[in-house]
């Protein structure tokens, strides 16, 4: 009935946009465009979110924020979504090797954050374990805006922890001022011989159709590290172990010398991607329907998790990951009166990744097939008064085939209704949310396979957010946010019950789990004027019934896979509900120090810091570490030089299972300039990062005791628009 609803209102939308057209174009304005380029920090203009349904100046957000687009995201752009963003202040990535990396924001990770694509969800399993790459791809992004507070209420209760979308262009929103336009990019990054390149093109048939097509090509080697792979504590381990006896029996014994002497190179980290894309909109001056077809298609190494004791096993998988995806996405105008636009985006993709043995054959295989569709009406401002509203469906089928089907074939639908309301009085500003979820997650498990819970739930969930914010002056804003968050717990945390080589992992789901519920207050202060810029959040979030995965006795994995007979080769963990409590803050500022000739001289900084507990049984695994970083940058309108430092501090909150992570100091330098003049959108971008060769590790990552971050690596980029 739900998928009828929703296609029936798709169905609805061309009728809308022709009702209300006009025969006039939708130029290039920066209203129109859905990714004006970013402000330089020390300007005293802000920028806009665009993610929410109504656009904002980020001062003006209840909670932390960032944005990355135009040459910072070009100085940023790595081949994954978790490490582009992994600078910005409150966030960092799985570091799962190069080619699956998350993000995490706040320390919240997996199902507690939602990675989108233009409003709508990736539609691929990354959340379901980190060796699973995000299927989108930087090089295309035209801007990525972090939201937190609110306005994340609009995308789902698991974005408890924000929301990272992943804006494109292909579908256009507005029709070329020439009739077309083409951009490109084109890296290189010597740490892992890393050669990408992509395109994008619009070109206008006749006054209101515009197509697109894209595509982009990377293919690297295996990824150069500054000094080991294995810290030396599990060095120590490797070469002990390599002294005892081995076993005649044996017919594979592993060397675990070797493995204690592999420097240099991560092996098993090479990857190859290619995507391509199409997109067609009619667009008039009050509407805009498009729709794209979308191909990716990647083949990617896992860092191998080498044995150090006696016992452990080791693997080299590969994943071969083909995703094809279809999305829509259309707004009208109504006129004015009391609703103002009418938007809907929905999208649907079948997903699917081989896990390859060393030898080619498939020993795991992923399926996934998910649909989403949102419909929001946005109405008018009158009085400062100003809201959206709107149902938002999601659909998932996903099977686990194979030596490692940790999961059995399961479904989740899920329907949830929200509104979001905005009073600005000025100085004064108020904003709500609202969202009322419909969860069903269902087992697909065939009768005689003993292994796996067979049934379905259903759950209910309600969460709200309410927060102000006050004016001090024209530039200084400080607001406070309270929110109220309820989730469904995942398939995964329901129904796993199986060996993960990804994770080294026998997974325990649990079948009775209820709603995750969370309380939390957050504190910013926005301060911005002539010559500086400063942005602070201070958070705090109370869970009850909070899910997280913890190691346990291997007699409970025993038990559980008893009645299929199947073995438990790996550690056992077993997901489990308990009270939590997360606080933390981050903050960045940028000063401008002086002007010498064309150039201003500015100095920036950044810090973040979480701390994460299960009350009365210890600290939260894999929770980043705090850090700090600071900049000088020289800016001009051809030339910009940078050059930075980031110190991470020592991990040492960890759990039983865990062990501590030392701090390190990464220092890069960067130089980007325009070749062609100030007003040609032709930029080259040279950096040099980990200029020092750092062995760096983050304690966010499973593999970090066996695959640290990149050595050495100088990148060039060059990027340009026609």
């Amino acid at each position: 009935m739900i998928r009828r609803l929703l296609l029936a209102s798709t169905a609805s939308v061309p009728a809308l946009v022709f009702a209300f057209a006009q025969p006039a174009l939708a130029q290039d304005t920066p209203a129109d465009t859905a990714a004006a380029p970013a402000k330089a920090t020390n300007d005293d203009s802000r920028d806009i979110i665009i993610t929410a349904p109504f656009e904002q100046s980020e001062g003006d957000v209840l909670s932390g924020t960032s944005v990355l687009s135009g040459d910072a995201l070009t100085r940023s752009l790595k081949p994954t979504i978790g490490e582009t963003l992994a600078k910005l202040p409150g966030v960092s990535a799985t570091s799962f090797g190069p080619s699956a990396s998350r993000p995490i924001l706040r320390g919240f990770q997996g199902e507690r954050i939602r990675v989108l694509t233009d409003g709508i969800g990736s539609i691929d399993v990354s959340n379901t374990s980190v060796d699973h790459a995000v299927i989108i791809d930087p090089l295309l992004a035209e801007r990525i805006e972090v939201l937190r507070g609110p306005s994340a209420l609009l995308f789902g209760s698991s974005a408890v922890g924000g929301v990272v979308n992943v804006i494109d262009t292909r579908i256009p929103r507005s029709v070329p001022e020439k009739g077309y336009r083409f951009s490109g990019t084109a890296t290189y990054g010597s740490a892992a011989d890393e050669r990408t390149i992509g395109g994008a093109g619009d070109v206008a048939v006749g006054q209101h159709l515009v197509l697109h097509a894209d595509g982009s090509y990377s293919k690297s080697g295996d990824l150069r590290i500054g000094g080991y792979a294995l810290t030396p504590e599990r060095r120590r381990e490797a070469l002990a172990t390599s002294l005892l006896p081995v076993d005649p029996a044996d017919p594979e014994p592993i060397d675990y010398a070797a493995n204690a002497a592999i420097k240099g190179k991560l092996p098993n980290s090479s990857s190859e991607t290619w995507t391509a894309g199409a997109g067609a909109t009619i667009i008039t001056d009050t509407g805009n329907l498009g729709i794209s077809y979308s191909h990716y298609d990647s083949l990617y190494g896992v860092p191998i998790r080498y044995a150090t004791l006696p016992g452990e096993g080791q693997e080299a998988p590969r994943l071969s990951v083909v995703q094809n995806r279809v999305d829509l996405r259309g707004e009208v105008e109504t006129g004015g009166g009391f609703l103002d636009k009418i938007k809907i985006r929905a999208g649907q993709a079948s997903y699917r990744h081989f896990e390859l043995e060393e030898d080619g054959s498939v020993g795991t295989a992923f399926y996934n097939k998910g649909l989403e569709g949102r419909l929001e009406v946005i109405q008018a401002d009158h009085g400062g008064w100003k809201g959206a509203s709107g149902v938002q469906f999601f659909n998932r089928i996903f099977d686990v085939k194979g030596e490692e089907a940790f999961l059995p074939k399961n479904e989740t639908n899920q329907t949830g209704f929200f509104t979001l309301q905005q009073l600005d009085l000025g100085a004064f500003k108020a904003e709500g949310g609202l969202r009322y979820e419909l969860t069903d997650v269902a087992s697909r498990t065939p009768v005689d396979d003993l292994r796996f819970f067979r049934g379905s739930r259903h759950f209910e969930a309600l969460s709200g957010s309410i927060g102000a914010s006050y004016g001090l002056t024209d530039g200084i804003r400080f607001g406070l946010n309270l929110s109220h968050t309820e989730r469904a717990p995942s398939a995964e945390e329901l129904f796993a019950n199986g060996g993960h080589a990804g994770t080294q992992a026998y997974e325990l789901g649990n079948a009775d789990f209820r709603l995750e519920k969370s309380w939390g207050l957050e504190a910013t202060l926005h301060a911005h004027g002539e010559g500086y810029s400063f942005d602070a959040s201070a958070y705090y979030n109370k869970f009850t019934n909070y899910i997280s995965e913890n190691q346990v006795d291997q007699a409970v994995c025993e038990a559980a896979a008893a009645p299929s007979g199947r073995e438990v080769e790996f550690p056992c963990f077993q997901f489990s509900q308990a009270n939590a409590r997360y606080y933390g803050f981050e903050a960045q500022g940028s000063v401008l120090l002086t002007r010498i000739g064309d150039y201003k001289i500015n100095v920036d900084a950044l810090g973040d810091y979480v701390h994460a507990n299960i009350v009365d049984q210890g600290p939260i695994p894999r929770i980043p570490a705090p850090r700090v970083l600071g900049g000088i940058e020289a800016q001009s309108d051809r030339i910009t030089g940078r050059l930075e430092a980031e110190h991470v501090f020592d991990q040492n909150r960890v759990t039983a299972f865990e062990t501590p992570t030392k701090g390190y100091t990464m220092v890069n330098a960067a130089l980007s300039f325009k070749p062609f003049g100030a007003d040609n959108k032709t930029t080259l971008d040279i950096s040099a990062n980990n200029i020092f060769d750092v062995d760096a590790r983050r304690h966010a990552s499973f593999l970090k005791d066996f695959a640290p971050l990149a050595g050495r690596d100088i990148r060039a980029t060059l990027r340009f628009s026609l």
